[in-house]
């Protein structure tokens, strides 16, 4: 089972913070380091020093990285238009030397693009779907051919679909693509025209196995195999050698022990081994650790050194 590092800057953080924390993905061996794309903190506090832009900060990290993939958690349709899209992410890929991932969605936070003056419209689900056609058109267009789109929110017209990621997804020029979302048709449905990944973001536990079920199906409804889609699944962190420095760890993130042994990947080493177990059972292959105090690098040494080697 992968083990990824996924933050969420808009809480607080700047560059460097991002940049110490994936150093110490890369040094303690996960297998990358995700963000959030927002530009807005959610809840209470301030948010200094502010918001940091996730293409701009990946493409700081490609170069002060070697190994760990770098992607997105996920980008929203609404900040940027598909064309622009795919030019900075094959860039970032380029940077990287092949080590990027996409994930796209729709976006759902009203606050952050009235506070920014970013268009909201109320449906987006059209924009999420043309998006992931055109971005991956771009990429499979052989070079020195061209690419056009006419759809109901995007027209591209004679595009030389340039330039292209370093890396292939799926046999052709691109960049893993990750759709997630609790949606139980759509989603699943673009998930398997289109992507390399299916995330399921912070789910009850008992909704796993069914959501997993559907998209299973999803493929199996447009001849594709089921096994040919990563599965994976984002958790809350927060673990502690024993109950005192769990308790610690909760505090620290405003949230309440039992609470998180409930939601999110929480406890002992042991008790966070034994649910990822679980998980791998029923065909996740790929986790995405929030870590909500990027402060607290310990924490993350804790599971390189209890969690991850009971999973090999």
């Amino acid at each position: 089972m992968q083990l990824r590092v996924f933050t969420e800057p808009q809480q607080g953080a700047s560059y460097s913070d991002l940049l110490r924390v994936a150093k110490a993905t890369e040094d303690l061996g996960f297998d990358a380091f995700f963000r959030s794309d927002h530009y807005l903190r959610m809840g209470d506090g301030d948010g200094l020093p502010g918001p940091t832009d996730a293409w701009t900060t990946l493409a700081g990290l490609a170069r002060e990285t070697s190994r760990i993939r770098l992607g997105t958690l996920v980008s929203s349709v609404t900040y940027r238009y598909p064309g622009v899209l795919a030019i900075q992410v094959a860039q970032v890929d380029e940077m990287s030397g092949g080590r990027v991932e996409l994930g796209l969605g729709t976006g759902w936070f009203a606050a952050e693009h009235a506070a920014y003056g970013i268009p909201f419209p109320a449906k987006r689900f059209g924009l999420l779907t043309e998006q992931l056609e055109i971005v991956t058109g771009l990429w499979g267009t052989p070079v020195g051919e061209r690419y056009s789109f006419a759809g109901e929110h995007y027209t591209l017209t004679d595009s030389p679909a340039l330039p292209k990621p370093v890396q292939s997804a799926r046999g052709v020029p691109g960049v893993p693509v990750i759709v997630g979302g609790s949606g139980p048709v759509r989603t699943p449905a673009l998930a398997a025209r289109y992507a390399s990944e299916f995330n399921l973001s912070f789910p009850a536990f008992e909704d796993v196995a069914p959501r997993l079920d559907v998209v299973r199906g999803a493929c199996e409804a447009i001849g594709r195999p089921a096994d040919d889609l990563v599965l994976s699944a984002a958790f809350v962190l927060c673990v502690g050698r024993d109950e005192a420095e769990f308790g610690r760890r909760a505090a620290a993130i405003g949230r309440a022990p039992d609470e998180l042994r409930e939601h999110g990947l929480a406890g002992t080493p042991d008790e966070v081994v034994q649910r990822l177990a679980w998980l791998r059972d029923l065909g996740i292959t790929r986790v995405y650790l929030q870590v909500l105090d990027l402060a607290d690098l310990q924490h993350l040494e804790l599971v390189a050194e209890q969690v991850a080697p009971a999973l090999d």
